[in-house]
């Protein structure tokens, strides 16, 4: 079974700052960790190949420090990193990201399954799963609490919804996101730690995977950020103590003079 892990890079504090011109983070300079969601991703992974056997490989997109992300990975079980960092890429939207992702995965060739976190921590937006498989017109499931059965080029799932779960099968090469329920990501091993640091990570430039330059960075993203500021502090409010029937009435015109 060839699987395929794509990961992000994301700042380990809250505290960023933003490039006042092109209205990106700024990475430089920053701790950064495994997207939190990723990690469950990983693991998946590695217990999909230690049961089935193949290979497992990990794609990140970001600088050359997201290198270490690879090595994490490595040091988990994953058998290979490979890291997508051109100047190029700078900027990439969640769209232009799924699509450089999808052009190094059609480079790698064959495989049965992607996985994916449901979202990286530092976005929030949940599209970049989805996006890939759209690139690659693949089928999907998000928010996979469970993998219950992989079988004859199909696989059934538990996909986590607000009201419980749906059971839903999905023919394979599929993608997946999962979510923090599916495991608990286990720690890496001294084994693990060494065979990570002296692993060959692979590096590809927009060039290597035949990306379109319209189609990545800042050029190729149609979501470009129009402004970032900081909310205004908010007004403290009242509160209003006395007799219920008091308390509405005072509540009441109040509301009138926000109104007025």
């Amino acid at each position: 079974m060839n699987i395929i892990v794509c990961i992000k890079q994301v700042p380990e504090t809250t505290e960023v700052k933003i490039n006042p011109e092109t209205n990106t983070l700024i990475r430089e300079g920053v701790k950064s960790i495994v997207n939190p969601f990723d990690a469950y991703a990983i693991e998946e992974g590695v217990r999909l190949k230690e049961k089935f056997g193949g290979k497992a490989t990990v794609i990140t997109m970001g600088p050359p420090q997201a290198e270490a992300v690879l090595r994490e990975a490595i040091s988990m079980g994953i058998d290979e990193g490979i890291l997508l960092s051109d100047r190029a890429f700078a900027g990439s939207d969640t769209w232009a990201t799924s699509y450089a992702l999808s052009a190094a995965i059609k480079k790698i060739g064959a495989f049965d399954l992607i996985i994916c976190g449901k979202q990286a921590s530092d976005g929030d937006t949940a599209q970049v799963g989805p996006g890939i498989s759209a690139h690659l017109d693949v089928p999907q499931v998000t928010y996979v609490k469970k993998i219950e059965e992989v079988k004859d080029k199909f696989m059934r799932v538990e996909r986590m919804t607000e009201e419980g779960y749906e059971i839903i099968e999905v023919p394979l090469p599929a993608l997946i996101t999962v979510v923090k329920e599916i495991n608990t990501p286990r720690l890496p091993s001294l084994k693990g730690m060494m065979r990570a640091k002296q692993a060959k990570i692979i590096h590809w430039k927009a060039p290597d995977i035949e990306a379109d330059l319209n189609c990545v960075g800042l050029a190729g993203s149609p979501t470009q950020v129009v402004r970032i500021f900081t909310p205004p502090p908010r007004v403290g409010g009242q509160i209003l103590k006395g007799e219920t029937q008091e308390i509405a009435e005072r509540l009441v015109g109040l509301l009138k003079n926000e109104i007025d």
